[in-house]
């Protein structure tokens, strides 16, 4: 990398938190410290919502998924717009009413300080998993491309994120990712600009758009109904919609973010405005990984994205039979190359037969590629037989390292880091709040000085912090990484949500009885969740939001019968 992708990187990580720093340099106490001065617009509000579920995964993993299925990822989002609109309407009154810090205090008042304990620490469990993935992602994926060391880079993430987030609190987060926000959409814009910019003289964008949407590209609505199938039109409005109900309406890593609005108007705003911009922002970027999907058709990619990968397979035992399949995928390449000029001449000229036999002979030469990429995985497992060989995740930043001019590597690899602090930073600070609130000052330390606990939260912020870190240092690589984190969110989602939607609709469901619910469907959860990893049963994690709420609700409402009359009058 260039010294001058270096000052542009390092330039806006470093204008970014001293902004966050000086913005914040009068928070003093308790309530400032965790729910900021309530005095955020409604723009902020979005963006900041926006910025904590924007994980560097997602910049990651995203394009990757796109290059190799295509759009269809996008309906996970389907449902995004109608959770949003539901949560403006029934729960953002509620806790704009209470006067909360957190979520789960509402729980304490509905059912009992029991049932608040147990959500707050199935909350603190998945974020707590989940923050650590936030650092160790992108620092994985960055030290094998850059050549950098992997436990350095994650610790410079960290440290970073935990140094701006103890000084400034939430509102350090929240102005801070605003910042990161405008940083990272001027980045996927300008990087898509590039992509189509190029692209070979003799082929036009609509050219472009057109073989993608022959090769399987462009296709983004499923309406098959299939539980095993991750993403279809009905996985992201059934199960999507309960994922996203519980992540922006129960997770206090969203809460947080709108509960520092100036009002209630200003709030609902802000998840409005997520809702309507997060479709057309993913949209974007699958459409990224569309392009460079497109672009590595004219452009010989590599035969394996992670260039850590190949490096363990340059030695004198395997090199030759590397070079071979090496030889066998250009000259793939280059037939490929001829197949795709002949669908553009057929699509111009609107020959369906000759659309067809070209169609057929790509499909027949990306089975050949494919096959030669699978072979070359398996060299490497057998020069390294723990290494994982999955490396789509690596398709979008090795394309930002190889093929864009200077300094706009610098700013992308800035939109990488930036969207790893902006997630990390909303973690932390929810973590810490959570449990500064929930537990210690609520159960264990119940009669110290405002400034006590604003240490308190400064120094859970740090252990919290420590405690991603830890995680991350230790993690292993997933199959891809942005799922990942949804499949940690949703083993837990669906029962938090369950007990909020209890509390909200079911007035006659008490404390003890969603308490058992709770646990029980739970532990329902995992099972299923762990038979599908078993391959005992088949149903995509999606639907285990659906699942785990839907078993707390009827459990509740079967198991309250049998307590007696225990409930209060829903808040």
């Amino acid at each position: 990398m260039s010294t001058f992708d270096w000052i542009i990187m390092l330039g806006t990580l470093l204008g970014i938190v001293l902004y966050g720093v000086l913005k914040t340099r009068n928070v003093n106490s308790v309530k400032s410290y965790l729910l900021g001065d309530k005095d955020l617009p409604w723009y902020t509000i979005g963006l900041s919502i926006m910025a904590t579920q924007a994980s560097a995964i997602t910049f990651l993993s995203t394009p990757g998924k796109a290059y190799e299925d295509g759009m269809g990822f996008a309906q996970f989002y389907f449902g995004m717009p109608i959770a949003m609109v539901f949560l403006c309407i029934f729960v953002l009154p509620i806790y704009y009413r209470l006067n909360v810090f957190t979520a789960y205090e509402y729980l304490e008042g509905r059912f009992d300080l029991k049932t608040r304990t147990l959500t707050a620490i199935l909350f603190l469990i998945q974020r707590g998993l989940a923050a650590g993935i936030t650092i160790f992602a992108p620092a994985i994926i960055l030290s094998n491309i850059m050549g950098w060391d992997l436990n350095l880079t994650i610790l410079f993430i960290g440290a970073v994120v935990i140094f701006y987030t103890v000084i400034g609190g939430t509102k350090a987060v929240s102005v801070t990712q605003k910042q990161q926000m405008i940083i990272i959409l001027t980045g996927m814009f300008i990087a898509a600009c590039l992509i189509v910019a190029q692209l070979p003289p003799d082929i036009s964008f609509s050219d472009a758009i057109g073989v993608a949407g022959k090769m399987q590209k462009l296709e983004v609505v499923n309406f098959e109904f299939d539980l095993s199938n991750r993403y279809t039109f009905w996985t992201g409005m059934l199960g999507g919609v309960f994922l996203f109900l519980s992540y922006f309406g129960t997770d206090q890593s969203q809460v947080q973010r709108y509960l520092s609005g100036k009002s209630l108007n200003e709030s609902r705003l802000g998840l409005l405005f997520n809702g309507i911009i997060k479709v057309p922002m993913q949209f974007l970027v699958l459409f990224v990984g569309v392009l460079v999907f497109l672009f590595f058709q004219f452009t010989k990619a590599p035969i394996h994205f992670n260039r850590a990968n190949l490096e363990k397979v340059q030695t004198a035992e395997y090199r030759d039979e590397l070079n071979n399949l090496q030889t066998k995928y250009d000259a793939i390449f280059d037939q490929k190359q001829t197949a795709i000029r002949s669908l553009v001449k057929a699509i111009d000229s609107k020959n369906e037969n000759s659309i067809n036999q070209a169609q057929s002979q790509i499909n027949q030469l990306i089975d050949e590629d494919n096959a030669i990429r699978a072979e070359v995985d398996a060299l490497i497992l057998k020069a390294a037989p723990e290494t994982e060989v999955k490396d789509s995740d690596y398709v979008f930043i090795s394309f930002v390292m190889n093929h864009l001019p200077k300094g706009l590597i610098g700013l992308l690899l800035a939109v990488i880091f930036s969207a790893a602090m902006s997630s990390t930073s909303s973690e932390l600070n929810a973590l810490a709040t959570t449990t500064v609130v929930d537990l210690y000052r609520r159960s264990i330390v119940t009669d110290q000085t405002d400034k006590h606990y604003l240490n308190a939260s400064k120094g859970f912020t740090i252990l919290w912090g420590l405690i991603a870190l830890s995680f991350a240092l230790f993690a292993s690589l997933f199959d891809n990484l942005i799922e990942a984190v949804n499949i940690v969110g949703s083993v837990f989602y669906g029962t938090i949500l369950g007990i909020f939607l209890v509390a909200f609709f079911m007035k006659r469901v008490g404390g003890k009885a969603v308490f058992i619910a709770a646990i029980l469907g739970e532990l329902f959860v995992i099972t299923i969740f762990t038979l599908d990893k078993l391959e005992i049963v088949s149903i995509a994690y999606l639907w285990l939001n659906l699942i785990g709420c839907g078993v707390v609700m009827i459990l509740a409402w079967m198991i309250q019968p049998l307590l007696g009359n225990d409930s209060k009058a829903a808040i």
